[in-house]
C-alpha cells in the first residue's frame, strides 16, 4: 500500500522535549512540510528563540541558529540583509516576542524587513514555570495570577497581530490556531503564504499561532485543545489582519 502520510524531510527523526499535548510539535511539522513543499530546504535559515522552543535546531533538518532572548528579529534582519538570497524566518514565543523582544519586533516590522516571523502564542510562560505572560488572558490563572489576570492590576493581554498590522512595513499578518484538524490546515496555508511574501520580496510577514499548553493551563491534552478553541479565540480572534 502506498503511504499517504510521511515524516517531512526537513524534520529530524528524533523525540522532542515538549510536554504531551503541546502545540509546538505541530507547528514544527507545518514549517517542515512547507519548506519541503516549496523546495526551500537548501535556502531556508531559521532562528530559534529562548523559550520552550529553544532546542528547535535539534528538530529541523535545515540551517537553524540561536538568538539571545527577544533578539530573533534582529538576528533575522542581519542574516537576511547579508544573505538576501536565503529565506529567513524567526520562531518566537510569548516572552521572546511580546515581552523582552517587543521593541525588536516592532522596529523590524516597521522597517518592513523582508523576513517571516512565526509567533506561537500559548498565553503563558511555559519554560520558566507557568507565570503570567504578556498574552495571558483576562481571568486566566497562572502561577503568578492565582486568582486570574485582572485588568486593573496587570493590564490587558498584548495582541501582536492587531498591534503590528497598523505598521506600514507589515505586508501580511494572520492569526491561526492548531486546536483542530481544520485549523491546522489553515495554519499550514498561512505559513506558506508568509514564506511566499518573502519570496516575492514584499516585506515583513507574521503568522501568530494559538497553541495549547496543557501543563500550565492544568488541563489534559484533550481539554486544552478545547480550551484554545472555546476560550483563547474569544480574546484572540482568528483571521487575517493585513
Amino acid at each position: 500500500m502506498e503511504p499517504i502520510f510521511l515524516k517531512p524531510n526537513s524534520l529530524r527523526d528524533v523525540n522532542t522535549h515538549y510536554c504531551a499535548g503541546c502545540g509546538h510539535g505541530i507547528v514544527h511539522r507545518l514549517i517542515a512540510e512547507t519548506v519541503d513543499d516549496m523546495g526551500l530546504r537548501e535556502r531556508v535559515i531559521g532562528i530559534a528563540p529562548v523559550g520552550c522552543a529553544v532546542l528547535a535546531y535539534d528538530y529541523w533538518d535545515f540551517d537553524v541558529t540561536e538568538a539571545a532572548h527577544g533578539r530573533v528579529p534582529a538576528v533575522a534582519t542581519g542574516i537576511k540583509r547579508s544573505r538576501p538570497e536565503n529565506i529567513v524566518f524567526g520562531y518566537q514565543g510569548d516572552g521572546d516576542l511580546a515581552a523582552i523582544g517587543t521593541a525588536e519586533i516592532i522596529h523590524a516590522a516597521n522597517r518592513g524587513e523582508n523576513i517571516t516571523i512565526i509567533f506561537v502564542n500559548n498565553s503563558v510562560y511555559g519554560m520558566t514555570g507557568g507565570q503570567m505572560a504578556p498574552t495571558t488572558m483576562l481571568k486566566q490563572k497562572t502561577s503568578t495570577t492565582q486568582s486570574g489576570r485582572e485588568q486593573k492590576l496587570h493590564g490587558f493581554p498584548l495582541k501582536a497581530c492587531e498591534l503590528l498590522s497598523v505598521l506600514p512595513g507589515v505586508v501580511y499578518a494572520e492569526r491561526v490556531s492548531v486546536h483542530s484538524p481544520q485549523n491546522v490546515l489553515k495554519a499550514r496555508r498561512a505559513i506558506k503564504k508568509a514564506f511566499q511574501v518573502q519570496l516575492d520580496e514584499k516585506g515583513f510577514s507574521i503568522v501568530e499561532v494559538l497553541s495549547q499548553c496543557p501543563t500550565y493551563t492544568g488541563l489534559s491534552p484533550k481539554e486544552s485543545v478545547k480550551w484554545v478553541g472555546e476560550e483563547m479565540t474569544k480574546q484572540f480572534p482568528l483571521g487575517i489582519f493585513k
